[in-house]
């Protein structure tokens, strides 16, 4: 079955022209495609494949080298001037999300290293990606390990391989394509900087182009041939135009005004180092190579700077991205050297919607804090403060979770802690214990040579400890013995912190409040921590305290998430001043609520109680639940750094 045609595609302008841009000059970085679900996001990427130019490649060669000029340091050469070669079409290479690194790499065989002396390399999908296109749908779940592998070869524009002591390198020059879904979880700024351009993308509120996509859709699956026939010259037109964008590419020219806006524009914007310039700058050129012109001008640099820069303006992993058209025309205008310069149309890019920023009222001064005794009214929202650095808390034993930073766990990356036969768990080889494993048996099997007589059941894998990622579930009280307005920006504060904690250590979270009569599961676990940031934003505070409500739901939750997502442990963290006054017998309900957690979860009580007259109601929770006691005051880390200093100090006097 033919794949859906490029040029059939309703809408998305800027993701088209970033896709082309990239295909025109890979220097640029490739794409990171951002939206929701069912936006075509992938129908597009796969369709720009049939786009591209054919490569033409050394016949055997595995490594997709170019016939005029081969990689001299090719695992499969090296290639002698002249060897045979062939054409082939471009290829997209998809990588699963479950991948194993040496799949995504490569990897190397030691049995036969062992055993002939020869360095036998298996290639993976970076080889395969050569002078081709990535593609990584659900980029943003990938493990970061991997992330960092991909974007050090798209950058680097090698991949190389290293495993006991034997190294190989190749060239992996691609365009790096990939799709997320930001209510599943955000890229660490530092991975997001990695990718050249940016496209926010979004489902038409317009119901002609609804209608008209669901149309091409159905008549695509009742004749995907006749359909794909229907714009096979479209196709091949913008298929030309990219070649001959390519052709033209290097005789682009990049004078200083130019040069000079990009800068200006990149200082405007306050992003962080000099990628951003030098991205901009190239996909200024190639915005130049695909309008048809030998040298760039503002509307070049215009466009560049809508594509290359929004997801650099991020200073939080809560900040949404986007840039400001006024700032971005002022910026121009600053730079815009004296006289009228040329201005020629070309293609157009939209601006993604710029991310407004919200802020609660200022807290009060003052004020009695409710007794929680009665319903009250619910008060409005109270914002945050500055998010700070947090303490890391983890989750007790060693667990086989997900990769992350916060808690230990067996992983395929960390320090070696010892050897494992293969079958067990595999994972990267360990030579030494390999030798060790087989070398008994040399007599037996009849060795002769110089090498090794390695079997399958010799082979030993390294046993490693790193960290993972748990499941941190909030259950927040939003009673009204917590709604003084001070105490409830101190609260949303540290909470906001231990979520910052919490995305850069790759954790799920999840959020339970209760108040008044009963508990709710505000957000169910997951990956994307800036939508518990958002409902903690316009967490509502009011009414009596039902503690034990509030227990029980994020009891349920667990017991929920246990079968869900089994290997990622879970660290439940209770934001409480411990009292407990809703219904019969609410204190004897919350502490049977406490001992149904106690043991099998770790747990933190994170104690919000203030004033000079504190009941210590947390600590007895803390200790119903067999959990750690923490005053919210000292969630931060510099603060238990500095408890700490002043107890050795008070020890030394």
């Amino acid at each position: 079955m033919k794949p859906y045609p490029f040029t059939a595609v309703v809408g998305m302008p800027d993701l088209r022209l970033a896709l082309v841009l990239s295909s025109i000059s890979p220097a640029v970085g490739g794409v990171l495609v951002r939206g929701e679900k069912g936006t075509a996001k992938s129908t597009m990427v796969r369709a720009l494949a049939g786009l591209l130019p054919g490569v033409d490649v050394v016949d055997a060669c595995r490594f997709s080298c170019d016939p005029v000029e081969p990689d001299p340091a090719c695992p499969d050469g090296p290639h002698a001037e002249g060897s045979p070669a062939h054409r082939r079409p471009a290829r997209l290479v998809e990588l699963p999300v479950g991948a194993a690194e040496d799949r995504v790499i490569g990897s190397l065989n030691l049995e036969r290293a062992l055993a002939d002396g020869v360095t036998d390399f298996q290639p993976g999908l970076l080889a395969a990606a050569h002078r081709g296109l990535l593609y990584v749908d659900e980029v943003n779940l990938l493990h970061d390990h991997l992330v960092d592998t991909l974007l050090d070869a798209a950058a680097m524009g090698r991949a190389t391989v290293e495993r006991e002591g034997v190294s190989v390198s190749h060239a992996a020059r691609f365009v790096l394509i990939g799709t997320m879904n930001p209510e599943e979880g955000e890229l660490r700024p530092q991975l997001l900087d990695r990718f050249g351009l940016t496209v926010e993308v979004a489902s038409s509120r317009d119901p002609e182009l609804r209608v008209e996509v669901v149309r091409r859709r159905l008549a695509y699956e009742a004749d995907p041939d006749g359909f794909a026939g229907q714009y096979a010259a479209a196709d091949a037109e913008l298929a030309a135009d990219i070649e001959a964008a390519q052709r033209l590419l290097p005789s682009v020219k990049l004078p200083d005004d130019a040069l000079r806006q990009i800068a200006e524009v990149c200082a405007s914007f306050e992003v962080d180092g000099m990628r951003a310039d030098i991205v901009t700058a190239r996909t200024a050129v190639a915005h130049a190579a695909w309008a048809g012109r030998t040298e760039v001008t503002t509307e070049d640099v215009r466009v560049a700077a809508r594509l290359a820069l929004p997801h650099r303006r991020r200073r939080n992993p809560f900040d949404a991205p986007g840039i400001s058209e006024e700032q971005l025309e002022q910026a121009l205008q600053d730079a815009e050297p004296e006289g009228p310069g040329p201005d020629d149309d070309g293609p157009g890019s939209g601006t993604p919607p710029e991310g407004g920023e919200t802020s609660g009222p200022p807290p009060s001064e003052g004020g009695q804090e409710p007794s929680g005794g009665g319903q009250g009214g619910d008060q409005k929202p109270v914002g945050a403060g500055e998010a700070f650095r947090a303490r890391r808390f983890e989750v007790k034993g060693t667990g086989e979770g997900a990769a992350g930073r916060r808690s230990r766990a067996i992983t395929d990356n960390g320090r070696t802690i010892g050897v494992q036969p293969a079958g067990t768990k595999d994972g990267h080889p360990h030579l030494l214990a390999t030798v060790r494993a087989a070398a008994p048996h040399q007599r037996s099997r009849g060795r002769s040579g110089a090498g090794l007589v390695v079997r399958p059941q010799d082979l030993r894998f390294a046993r490693r400890e790193g960290r993972e990622g748990n499941l941190v579930l909030f259950c927040v009280d939003a009673s009204g013995s917590m709604g003084a307005r001070q105490r409830m920006r101190e609260v949303k504060t540290a909470v906001l912190s231990l979520l910052l904690d919490a995305y850069q250590r790759r954790d799920k979270v999840g959020l339970v409040t209760f108040r008044a009569s009963g508990a709710e599961l505000a957000l169910p676990p997951t990956i994307s921590v800036d939508a518990a940031a958002s409902r903690l934003d316009g967490l509502a505070t009011g009414g009596r305290t039902p503690l034990a409500e509030g227990l029980l739901e994020a009891a349920r939750v667990l017991r929920i998430e246990a079968v869900r997502d089994p290997l990622r442990r879970p660290l439940l963290v209770v934001v409480t001043d411990g009292r407990a006054t809703s219904g019969a017998d609410a204190v004897q309900r919350a502490k049977q609520a406490a001992g149904l957690l106690a043991g099998n979860v770790t747990s933190i009580v994170m104690d919000c109680e203030s004033g000079k007259m504190r009941l210590g109601l947390a600590a007895e929770l803390a200790e119903h639940l067999g959990a750690e006691h923490v005053p919210v005051a000292e969630v931060a880390a510099d603060t238990l750094a500095g408890a700490v200093r002043t107890r050795i100090s008070g020890r030394a006097a």
